[in-house]
This record gives C-alpha cells, structure tokens and sequence, in this order.
C-alpha cells in the first residue's frame, strides 16, 4: 500500500513548478501502478497551452474557476469544481486560471517526475524521458 500526504511534498523533489503552476506528483512511474497521479496549482490569472501528444490526460478539478479551448475544434469549456476533462485525442489545448485552480490529474504512461515541457507543450515519449532520468 502507498500512503501519501501533499503536505510532505512541498518542497521536495515531488513538487515541480513552472511557469505558475505547481504540481505535486503523488504517484509516479516508479511506483508501478500504471499511470500517474498528480495534484496541480495553477495561479490565478495564468494561461498554459498544453499539447500533451505522448500521454492521455484527465484532469478533475476540486477549486477555481477557468477554462480550457480545444484547439483543434475551438471549443472552450468551463472549468469549476466538480468538472472532469480527458485528452482522449491528445487535444492541444489552452487552459486559463481565473481564480487559483487546484486539479487532480491522471497520467497514463505515467510520468516519471523529471519531465519539462517541452516547446510545443508537451512532455517527452516516455521512453525519451526514461533514456534522460
């Protein structure tokens, strides 16, 4: 069984940040589970464009309001607490922050926790992040 509490994450190597984020990486690769589960703050006012093309995501959010675009459709959807959205496409998207949003996302193949986003936004082939960890 793994046990975990977010409040022992921060300020080890668990807890990554970027810009205006920070997520909390509560499963990994190397817990052998399957996937990867994360906590993630984004700050108020912030806006990420993310294009996730090597990993499925899905993301549920526990606080804030924001929004994501798909930008493949142009579709924007509200964010707030209690609603789930999965990148079942591998959707490039945009995400906005307009108050602090605290979300809970899944991973799968699941991340390692060295992982940077890259230029287009999206994290490395996971055989690609495994050959530099």
């Amino acid at each position: 069984m793994i046990v975990r509490d977010l409040n022992d994450m921060k300020g080890t190597d668990r807890a990554v940040s970027d810009a205006q984020w920070t997520s909390y990486r509560m499963l990994l690769a190397g817990d052998k589970m399957g996937f990867s589960f994360h906590i993630t703050v984004l700050e108020a006012g912030s806006e990420h464009t993310f294009h996730y093309k090597n990993h499925f995501e899905s993301v549920y959010c526990m606080k804030g309001k924001g929004s994501i675009t798909d930008l493949g459709t142009g579709e924007t959807h509200e964010i707030r607490p209690g609603v789930m959205y999965a990148l079942n496409l591998h959707d490039k998207h945009i995400l906005r922050a307009e108050e602090e949003l605290h979300m809970a996302c899944c991973f799968n193949p699941p991340v390692t926790g060295t992982e940077v986003h890259q230029a287009d936004g999206s994290y490395a082939a996971p055989e690609d992040a495994e050959a530099t960890s």
